[in-house]
């Protein structure tokens, strides 16, 4: 009886625990639903965690365009090639989808990927699940991708991604720039315009959030959140692909066959200040990234300028009313404070000669005199004024300051020409506007416009910026006719820039290279440049130039720039004859609009001109040129008349400007090869014009 009692005893004890659990469980699951948090824990957002998937919807990288639509970098689909190796991912021997023979593989992928097939089979008999091929197998193209689907090779995949491809590959990279993926898989802009505008051209990923179940499928009568991606930006350049092409033919040919440090060659429009062309040695391929330097020479190569600073000097002198060009002194050399200014010929010079002439040879002694004639202060002011000395603001990153810096009188005397005080290439063109809109200063700019990729919209539009009145109209006119005669006298090595077709004025400068004690002494141990400007009559363009310790012949450089001004003449349609033309062979082109067709030719025939007459329409509705401008004898003048029928004319030796000019009046869609003069044509003479329709034409 006593074994009993304690059985029942202990059957209570089992019984009152399992009562007390079960309510401590019941209070427990009360409590965890009606309170917020357990244990700190906020049980509703974990839950909604553990079935809440957030897919990022990557945003397009903006594309980056020159000022003629060609695509300079732009945001394409590569992949990764993959392998998988596990045999559980085969369900029937039939389709197998892991890798089954590994030395057929291995041969198959070598040479579409350019690795050695041991390396392949190395990583195909690892003891993984999945391989990858290193960089080799990376970002691979479609073109690759295609040709390994074609294959049909087991158990080999490809992981979706996208990179930056720059379809130019060497064109302007220091202005372009490059962008990388990061760690994070976002693609960020290193240098140039990826970097300075990566925020515009990355856009704003967007995502979608969503319930899934334990098998990670999207939960039926869930909501779903989704914020659409925000594309990037396309930027738009003022860099022209043809005579970017000018620049760097002519870059490649002179690198060639001979040695220097560095060269950097830009071409500015002369009236707005935009960068139409920017190009060095060293260069480097975008898609290889083979960077021996990441300096920008643009914007961050400063150095000595040398004799090309008298331009401004000169000017200096000019504004303050100390230049009369008649006057003369004794060139040669000039003993200031103790030193010694020599004239670049050794301190012989030309003897007693005028301060014009003084400009044409050169001379250091003329711009130490005219100097000292206006003080430190002044010709300091002048430049800084200028721009230098200080950034120009343009939108590529790092840009360098320079440093022009004077106090003492020999530091005056060198300064005058170009020596003991560093510019930059993009400060010389800021400095060279003011010789092309009299005397107006403009700021040089890179960026022409930036769109919305998906809309059209334009969000930035640059637009001609001052920088304000520096020197008179009549002084800039002095000086650039100063200049044509410093390439037109003969006087200096400077007579190599004389061009064919257009009249090219500058002025050359030559600067020794500062060491570490004085400066250096060697045979070439100089920066050469140029600051031409072009047509004379006309000015449209500014070409700066610089080299470091080039070793070739001078008059072969001079030859290789002046090739590079006649292609953009020749391009530009704005060839001239380098002589004075006798004003008897100018012909000033009247308003023929409204006039009767047959009074129009007649009186343009008797002036010798070629008229081009399109249609038969009793009057004139267009014109090309437009009136008041001035043609030679002999050159074209397009007249629209008032007809419904069009035939094309002959355009066989036709600038592009006349094509393009032909092609707006007729409505006729134009695409162009080459540059130069019209070679072939897809439409010949005498076809019915169709407005709208399409010509492809050929120049050489």
């Amino acid at each position: 009886m006593k074994r009993k009692n304690n059985t029942i005893n202990v059957s209570k004890v089992i019984f009152v625990v399992l009562v007390f659990s079960f309510f401590a469980i019941c209070i427990k699951l009360t409590f965890v639903s009606l309170a917020k948090k357990t244990d700190d824990i906020d049980l509703t957002a974990f839950a909604n965690n553990r079935n809440t998937e957030t897919e990022i919807l990557k945003a397009n990288r903006g594309s980056i365009f020159s000022a003629d639509g060609e695509i300079l970098a732009q945001s394409i689909n590569s992949y990764t090639v993959i392998a998988y190796l596990s045999d559980t991912r085969t369900k029937s021997e039939d389709n197998p989808k892991h890798v089954v023979n590994k030395e057929l593989t291995a041969k198959s992928l070598a040479p579409i990927l350019g690795i050695s097939e041991e390396y392949i089979l190395e990583r195909l008999n690892q003891n993984k699940y999945q391989v990858e091929f290193g960089p080799s197998g990376k970002n691979i193209s479609t073109l690759l991708k295609n040709q390994i689907e074609e294959l049909a090779l087991p158990g080999i995949d490809f992981i979706e991604n996208s990179k930056r491809y720059y379809p130019m590959s060497s064109f302007a990279p220091y202005v372009i720039g490059y962008a990388q993926r990061t760690d994070d898989d976002k693609i960020v802009g290193r240098m140039g315009i990826e970097a300075y505008f990566d925020e515009e051209l990355q856009g704003k990923d967007g995502y979608t959030i969503y319930q899934k179940d334990a098998y990670g499928y999207t939960m039926p009568n869930t909501t779903t959140k989704t914020e659409k991606a925000e594309a990037g930006q396309d930027v738009y350049l003022t860099l022209d692909s043809k005579i970017q092409l000018f620049v760097e033919n002519g870059i490649k040919e002179i690198t060639e066959n001979n040695d220097m440090d560095w060269l950097t060659i830009s071409v500015m429009d002369a009236k707005t200040g935009a960068i139409v062309a920017t190009g060095s040695n060293p260069n480097f391929n975008l898609n290889k990234l083979d960077i021996e330097s990441y300096l920008n020479p643009l914007t961050t190569y400063t150095y000595e300028p040398g004799s090309t600073m008298k331009i401004f000097s000169f000017l200096a002198a000019m504004e303050e009313g100390k230049y009369k060009g008649d006057d003369k002194y004794l060139s040669g050399s000039l003993n200031i404070d103790g030193s010694t200014i020599n004239d670049f010929n050794g301190g012989k010079g030309w003897g007693t000669i005028t301060y014009d002439e003084g400009f044409s040879y050169s001379s250091n002694v003329a711009a130490t005199n005219l100097a000292m004639s206006i003080g430190r202060e002044k010709l300091y002011n002048f430049y800084a004024n200028l721009g230098f000395g200080k950034r120009t603001g343009i939108t590529l990153p790092n840009e360098a300051s320079g440093d022009i810096d004077f106090t003492y009188r020999t530091e005056i005397a060198t300064a005058s020409f170009g020596q003991g005080i560093t510019t930059t290439p993009i400060q010389n063109l800021q400095a060279l506007s003011i010789l092309t809109n009299d005397g107006v200063e403009i700021q040089p700019y890179i960026v022409e416009k930036i769109v919305n990729s998906e809309t059209g919209e334009t969000s930035f539009q640059h637009e001609r910026t001052e920088l304000g009145k520096k020197a008179s109209k009549d002084n800039i006119d002095k000086m650039l006719s100063m200049m044509y005669d410093v390439v037109y006298s003969g006087k200096t090595d400077a007579k190599y820039y004389k061009a064919d077709n257009v009249t090219l004025v500058g002025k050359t400068g030559t600067a020794q290279i500062a060491g570490d004690r004085g400066y250096l002494t060697g045979q070439y141990d100089y920066v050469r440049s140029f600051a031409g400007v072009f047509p004379y009559e006309n000015p449209q363009y500014i070409i700066y130039v610089s080299v470091k310790k080039y070793n070739g012949k001078y008059k072969d450089f001079a030859g290789m720039i002046t090739k590079v001004v006649e292609e953009i003449a020749k391009y530009k349609n704005i060839t001239e004859l380098v002589e004075k033309v006798d004003n008897n062979k100018i012909i000033k082109i009247n308003n023929y609009l409204s006039t009767e067709t047959i009074i129009a030719e007649e009186e343009l025939k008797k002036l010798n001109i070629n008229v081009i007459k399109l249609g038969n329409g009793k009057y004139i509705i267009n014109q090309y040129p437009e009136k008041d401008n001035v043609v030679l004898i002999g050159s074209k003048v397009i007249l629209l008349t008032n007809d419904t029928i069009y035939k094309m004319p002959n355009i066989i030796g036709w600038s592009s400007s006349e094509v393009i000019t032909l092609c707006k009046m007729l409505n006729i869609n134009l695409k162009t090869t080459g540059y130069g003069r019209v070679k072939e044509t897809s439409i010949p003479e005498g076809t019915d014009i169709i407005s709208g329709m399409k010509i492809e034409v050929t120049f050489e």
